[in-house]
């Protein structure tokens, strides 16, 4: 499930190294091949082996050669080189990360000093939840990982970037918790852009 649309503020050039954080079928990969051209090169990355076989299998049978599917906990290493990427998306995926400052580290490892980016949507909310608040389903939807927008960039921030930037936000939804008002939960969809200075 994605959450926003990255790509539209990402500004791709020619011949640059894509890495899609939760990569799924491929979309974001395949839509960011065709912008960086045979030059570049796009590679995506997802924990299960089920959407790591059909995105191999979508780039085989649609004919994208600058593609490469890698297996990898984004939490823990990102299965790329420090220093060599130019650019890191995601798509709705760093909040159903248990530690986003170890995910950020991670993207700020592998991008490339003084010029590499991370343009990422994700959801934020007006109220966390944590411990046994937490509800499975609502954490593999991304609401329940969701954190208020200061500890989001903040998050950005304890990484090693500077200046994370919000260039777009707007409301996903907001739900009812027993029917009182006050504890109606916000959730907004967000784009996220930071430079490794």
């Amino acid at each position: 499930m994605g959450c926003g649309a990255p790509l539209n503020h990402a500004d791709v050039r020619e011949g640059e190294t894509i890495v899609d954080l939760g990569s799924g079928a491929g979309i974001d990969v395949f839509l960011s091949a065709n912008k960086v051209g045979g030059s570049g090169k796009v590679i995506g990355i997802d924990m299960t082996n089920e959407m790591l076989e059909k995105a191999r299998k979508n780039a085989k049978e649609n004919g994208y050669p600058n593609v490469e599917f890698r297996k990898g906990d984004i939490e823990k290493r990102i299965p790329v080189d420090d220093n060599s990427v130019d650019l890191v998306i995601s798509n709705c995926v760093i909040n159903l990360t248990t530690d986003k400052v170890d995910t950020f580290k991670e993207v700020h490892r592998i991008l490339k000093q003084g010029q590499g980016r991370m343009v990422i949507s994700d959801l934020i909310t007006d109220k966390e939840v944590s411990g046994e608040s937490v509800d499975s389903e609502k954490w593999c939807s991304c609401i329940d990982g969701a954190l208020t927008r200061e500890n989001y960039l903040e998050s950005i921030r304890k990484a090693g970037f500077q200046n994370p930037e919000i260039l777009e936000e707007k409301l996903y939804t907001q739900e009812e918790s027993n029917n009182k008002v006050d504890d109606k939960r916000r959730i907004s969809s967000i784009v996220v852009r930071a430079v490794k200075v």
